[in-house]
């Protein structure tokens, strides 16, 4: 019975570490920080229901992303990194193509039915996921398109809630999708080491901006901005403390860096929406905290 023990774990491992799941809790935390900025609101059942819908939708389609990206990059990692699941044998490829698939249809329906918005940005995420698992290897623009996954994500994740889709929330996107470009300028060295540019990692700044512009922007009257540069120094803190694993040791620490600033989504998202509900402070460092405890068994790249 001893084997048979050891190969469902080896089995659920294999899945977890296809699946990146250390990263499925700032999936939830872009969900709910684009809902909150687009006006929504969790007291109705129907509220309830959608966004329920939303994480369902959300998690399945990152779980696709993953398990496709190392569908795709097969021969890459047999090179770089033979101890992800496939080239260790731990799973085949077939079954990752299948799994992936699989995940990216139950996804996609559901969040079809919400509105039209949403079937636009669901369609606009899968389609971005699939396109950056294809060409992420083949290019050196491919931050730009991982940076547009998460980008769809927000903007989906407004367009389900009852509320036109808000300028600011647009703003956000695009400065999630600048985050994400500066973390995957150096995600890019972590297999295969070398030089890692520095002017990207400027983009990581953006946010700071952004969250002290947009209560202007919205013209709220009653500004919490207290909490606003709680959340601006906890998030400008951990940002540079990831970056010095790279920029300030002796020798680069791609992986500590990248981790840091994934798990530092939840505070970028913290930091958008400190000025609307500091209540829900609460909910992002829950996310914030599961975050760094799955990184400690499930490696976030």
């Amino acid at each position: 019975m001893r084997p048979k023990r050891d190969s469902s774990y080896g089995c659920i491992k294999a899945l977890l570490l296809l699946g990146r799941v250390s990263n499925l809790p700032t999936v939830w935390s872009n969900c709910l920080a684009a809902w909150l900025l687009a006006g929504g609101a969790l007291v109705e059942s129907a509220d309830q229901q959608r966004f329920t819908w939303l994480i369902a939708g959300a998690t399945l389609l990152f779980l696709a992303g993953m398990f496709l990206n190392d569908a795709f990059d097969v021969q890459f990692d047999r090179e770089h990194r033979p101890e992800r699941p496939i080239p260790s044998g731990a799973i085949t490829a077939k079954t990752v193509w299948v799994l992936g698939i699989g995940q990216l249809l139950l996804g996609l329906g559901c969040l079809v039915w919400m509105n039209t918005l949403a079937t636009l940005c669901a369609l606009g995420l899968a389609a971005s996921i699939l396109l950056y698992d294809w060409l992420h290897k083949r290019t050196a623009w491919s931050p730009m398109l991982m940076g547009l996954c998460r980008l769809f994500l927000y903007l989906l994740a407004a367009a389900t809630t009852t509320e036109p889709l808000g300028l600011s929330v647009v703003l956000c996107a695009f400065a999630l999708w600048a985050y994400i470009v500066g973390l995957s300028n150096i995600a890019r060295r972590e297999a295969t080491g070398g030089r890692v540019n520095s002017w990207p990692c400027w983009l990581l700044g953006l946010p700071l901006a952004l969250a002290f512009a947009l209560p202007y922007w919205d013209g709220e009257a009653d500004i919490s901005w207290r909490g606003v540069l709680v959340a601006a120094a906890l998030y400008a803190l951990w940002t540079v403390r990831s970056l010095l694993f790279t920029f300030k040791s002796m020798t680069p620490q791609y992986g500590r860096t990248v981790s840091g600033l994934l798990a530092g989504i939840v505070l970028f998202d913290f930091l958008l929406t400190a000025n609307q509900n500091m209540q829900m402070g609460v909910v992002f460092f829950g996310f914030f905290g599961l975050a760094l405890l799955f990184q400690r068994y499930i490696p976030a790249t």
